[in-house]
């Protein structure tokens, strides 16, 4: 075999890193919109307002939030908007018409209703109160917000406490509700002031893209417009999350929120109907609830309170992807220079496909660590998310590493046999003994997420940055350096089996149209394969 000279690996190393500059200069192009989703010529009719910050959650009955915090927030918002919407009266928010009617704004005041009646009457109550005591602030209370999707009231109870606030206040009335809702329900239409209707395309049973979004917003609207005549058709939810899973060909993201917004703003301008926007301020509680998507469908960040789209500045999904691009070649470089120090510790001629295989790793993971990075800030909640997302990652960067050094040493993947068996199975190479952990630790999250998009897959993100990084350097060592004789572990076998299946259902189950899901079903089929193709030498007992 004749020599590899270092032109290969170095021409290797540069391909790398063109590539991962060209990655970053591609997904990181910002777009400007003709229409800025915030305006500051024209402010926005209204929003949805909920003032809980950092672990701040109306999931806690004791949850308080200060009167000072209230008028910081509406302060701010009275600069970009005429009114906003509350949905309760509960952990402070009966201040929000004091506070609101000191810098100029409106309110459209929430009831929450719910199953509980002797809550509901307080709610009631509360609110009634408050419409009494700033007739010139709240301009119309929404009598409960989709009790009728929750199934924590009948029909009839509704239409009955919508009367009896009608009969207790002199501004209009209204229910609100997802669109679908008010069809099956028409009854309450005959209650109501105004017809007040959430068109999510995001959340829809047939998810819609978001180049779609301000289309079908504009559709549906004009389908309860004549479903409904004679009543004004308010639009009391709509908007699009910046962040989180994607639903079918529905994809989270900054510009596509940005580009939605300036859209259905547009539509509402032109066509001249009223339109509130969920939300004013992201809401990390909600992800409890719906995930990572459902704490980032607001117009400011929850944790700098700034805007997400300052008027006149482009708009791109990676605004520090200078820095995202710089880390991902520090680690492509790192990568060959593990590889490199190997050979000069163990001077002996590697074959091309060693160095290939190093290459392919550190390209990967020279690609996706900003991405990976930036999922793991947004997607881990709580210290289970962040220990799982960050131990992944974590993963995805020991993996080419420690790859590149066993490809350069001529050593297999090495199996679970070898770190948790029996002793005299065991490596002797503490690097080895490594790799075979962050083996083990990366197919033991993958099976656990695979097995969550089966079971519970609703609100799961999908890895696939992260678990490509880790996997794709496993894969490469295992076909170069493959062990040559040995038998099949149990192991390795049966992680094989559940992420094949888990591979194949969460791909039917999620559609065609979802990249996110495709893409992390391959990689689950890529680790499976390279499980399955392990072998282990049978310890004589």
């Amino acid at each position: 075999m004749e020599p590899i000279s270092l032109r290969t690996p170095l021409a290797l190393l540069l391909s790398s890193l063109a590539m991962i500059a060209a990655l970053w200069w591609w997904v990181a192009t910002p777009i400007t919109l003709a229409r800025a989703p915030i305006d500051p010529n024209a402010k926005l009719q209204c929003v949805s307002y909920a003032p809980f910050r950092d672990q701040q959650t109306p999931l806690v009955a004791t949850t308080l939030i200060g009167p000072e915090q209230i008028a910081q927030d509406l302060a701010q918002l009275a600069k970009i908007t005429d009114c906003v919407r509350t949905y309760s009266i509960e952990n402070g928010l009966d201040q929000v018409p004091a506070q609101a009617a000191k810098v100029g704004l409106k309110v459209l005041q929430g009831i929450w209703l719910g199953s509980n009646r002797t809550k509901n009457l307080a709610q009631i109550s509360t609110a009634v109160g408050l419409t009494k005591e700033y007739p010139g602030v709240i301009t119309g209370l929404v009598v409960g917000n989709e009790v009728l999707l929750r199934g924590e009231m009948t029909t009839a109870d509704l239409a009955a406490n919508i009367r009896s606030v009608k009969a207790q206040v002199k501004v209009p009335v209204t229910y609100a509700d997802v669109w679908e809702f008010w069809l099956r329900n028409r009854e309450i239409y005959e209650a109501v002031d105004f017809v007040t209707i959430h068109i999510l395309p995001y959340w829809e049973d047939m998810p819609v893209r978001a180049k779609f979004a301000a289309g079908h917003v504009d559709d549906i609207r004009r389908r309860m417009a004549v479903a409904f005549p004679g009543k004004e058709i308010l639009i009391g939810e709509t908007g699009w999350p910046s962040a989180g899973r994607m639903r079918e060909g529905a994809l989270p993201s900054r510009t596509n929120q940005a580009r939605v917004v300036s859209e259905i703003l547009d539509l509402a301008k032109r066509d001249g109907f009223r339109v509130n926007l969920i939300e004013a301020y992201d809401q990390p509680w909600k992800r409890q609830l719906e995930g990572t998507v459902g704490g980032y469908w607001g117009l400011f960040d929850a944790v700098k309170r700034t805007l997400k789209y300052p008027p006149g500045e482009p708009i791109s999904n990676y605004p520090l992807w200078k820095w995202q691009m710089g880390c991902g070649m520090a680690l492509s470089v790192l990568v060959f220079l593990s590889g490199w120090l190997t050979l000069r510790r163990r001077p002996w001629q590697p074959r091309l496909t060693s160095w290939i295989a190093v290459g392919t790793s550190a390209t990967t993971a020279g690609m996706l660590l900003g991405i990976a990075g930036d999922k793991l800030l947004y997607e881990s909640y709580g210290i289970g998310g962040w220990l799982q997302w960050g131990t992944l990652l974590a993963a995805g960067i020991a993996s080419p590493l420690l790859v590149a050094n066993a490809a350069m040493s001529g050593l297999p993947l090495p199996t679970f046999l070898e770190l948790l068996g029996p002793r005299a199975g065991r490596t002797g190479s503490a690097l080895n003994m490594l790799l075979g952990l962050v083996l083990i630790v990366t197919t033991v999250i993958a099976a656990e997420t695979a097995l969550g998009f089966i079971f519970d897959p609703r609100y799961k993100d999908f890895p696939f940055a992260a678990l490509t990084m880790a996997v794709v350097p496993f894969a490469a060592l295992m076909l170069v350096n493959r062990p040559k004789q040995g038998v099949r572990p149990i192991a390795e076998a049966a992680f094989a089996g559940v992420l094949v299946v888990a591979a194949l259902f969460t791909g039917i189950n999620e559609g065609g149209q979802n990249w996110q899901s495709l893409w992390t079903c391959a990689i689950y089929l890529m680790l499976a394969f390279t499980l399955w193709r392990a072998r282990a030498v049978q310890i004589p007992e």
